[in-house]
């Protein structure tokens, strides 16, 4: 697998690799794009987590119980990206459910 084509930001080595076990499962389960989909939900949630965190130790000067504005940001980035996932997955589960209603016809 060339690993160039990968984002070289993804610390514990290439995801196909490091997610190996988890697409598999999903993959079978729903298909190679709504099973890759699904572990990119995943890989966003736990992202969320890691830096919502930080965010304890890192609070606003002006709000303390807030995180502080860059780690706002990356919270707002990752949480619309899980929605942008998260309504393609629906989208792709709601015109597998068609073509099967289709077939059933």
């Amino acid at each position: 697998m060339d690993k160039s084509r990968h984002s070289p930001f993804y610390r514990h080595g290439d995801v196909f690799y490091a997610r190996a076990e988890e697409l598999s499962r999903e993959e079978f389960m729903r298909g190679e794009a709504r099973g890759r989909l699904s572990v990119a939900l995943d890989v966003l949630t736990d992202a969320m987590v890691l830096v919502g965190q930080h965010g304890v130790y890192c609070a606003s000067e002006r709000n303390p119980a807030l995180p502080k504005m860059d780690l706002q940001a990356i919270l707002a980035g990752i949480g619309g990206a899980k929605e942008l996932v998260a309504s393609a997955l629906s989208k792709l589960n709601a015109e597998a459910e068609e073509r099967r209603a289709k077939r059933e016809r």
